[in-house]
Order: C-alpha cells, then structure tokens, then sequence
C-alpha cells in the first residue's frame, strides 16, 4: 500500500508590517552617514569642477532664457539627421554637450534633503520586501545581511553607471557614487540584520 506524500509546509515569510523599525531606522542611517560624506568630507568636492571662461558662458545663455530641463547639443530629430552631412557638421564644429538647466536662485536644500530621505525609505522598503519574501523570522544576521544589503546596493548604485555609459559623466563621479552606494547598502544590511524580527 503506497504512503500517501503531503507537501512540504511553506516556509513563513517575513510581513513588511513587522520590518517597519529595520525600514525606518536604516533610511535615518543612510540619511545620517551620506550627510556626513557630502557636508564633511572632501569626497566630492572635486566631482564638478568650475567651467573655463565661467562668466562669459553665463552671459552668453543669460539672454536665452532656457527654461530648467535637461537639454543634448545638438539634438537631431530623428535618425534620418542623425546621418546627415548638416548634423555630421555640427557635430565636428562643437560644444557637444548633455546638460540640466535648474532654476535661478538658491537651490533649497530642505526639499532636496526631504526627497533624498524619502528616497532612501523606498530603497528600504524594496531591501525589506525581498528580504522579507526570502527568509522568514529568526533567521540568521548574516542572511538578512546578505540579501537585504544587496538589494539596497541594486538601488542606490547600478543605475548611476548609464550615465557614464550613455551621457559621458566622469567615471570618477560614478565609481565614487557608486562606493557611496555601497556605504549606504552596508548601513542599512546592518541595520535589518540588527532589527530583524525573532520569534
């Protein structure tokens, strides 16, 4: 008489309800540590250097009146001049340029450092969602760590690298970005690993 097999019981996942303080501790972290890098740290101070002839540039633009937006020079229509001698031509007699036009005055830095922490709790959100699918509770600090600091590193720093392949950024910009990246990812694996909840 043949044993009847029953299914092998689901491994419980991890809720995201129960990884609320891991998410919002490790976006408080990231928050902490990227300002200490840009405020207090030379890292970055050499990342965007000042533009020969400065002055001139600007009054040569100021009567343009470009709206903010970011804009390519030159900019073909389509494929058709793309090819063309005329665009060919252009291209030859430069500036060749890919650049974001911001608006006059102060930039304010309440809401860039507002959308920059809330950036970073949706990156925690992600990193506590596949970790949360992967393991469940009790599991041990180097699992959580591994998959949760993955998934932060995915976010905050493989995308940074089209712009150096497509848009020509200074690689120095991106490797530096990118070691960044891997700072925030380590915060915030070390934070789930630490807040990760036990039975």
């Amino acid at each position: 008489m043949d044993v009847p097999k029953f299914p092998e019981p689901e491994r419980t996942m991890t809720g995201l309800t129960a990884l609320w303080l891991p998410i919002l501790l490790s976006a408080v972290f990231v928050f902490i540590v990227s300002s200490i890098i840009h405020m207090a740290s030379p890292w970055h101070k050499s990342d965007y250097p000042k533009m020969p002839n400065e002055n001139r540039v600007r009054d040569a633009l100021r009567p343009l009146a470009i709206p903010p937006g970011d804009y390519m020079v030159p900019r073909a229509q389509d494929m058709n001049e793309m090819k063309s001698p005329e665009f060919a031509e252009k291209l030859k007699q430069g500036p060749v340029f890919v650049v974001t036009v911001m608006p006059n005055g102060m930039m304010s830095m309440t809401r860039n450092l507002t959308m920059w922490f809330l950036y970073s709790l949706v990156v925690s959100v992600f990193a506590a969602y596949v970790t949360g699918r992967a393991l469940s509770q009790s599991s041990p600090y180097l699992s959580v760590f591994r998959f949760a600091g993955v998934t932060a590193f995915a976010a905050y720093a493989l995308a940074l690298w089209q712009m150096s392949i497509w848009y020509r950024r200074s690689w120095s910009i991106t490797v530096k970005s990118t070691i960044d990246g891997l700072i925030y990812a380590l915060v915030t694996a070390g934070t789930f690993g630490w807040l990760w909840p036990q039975w």
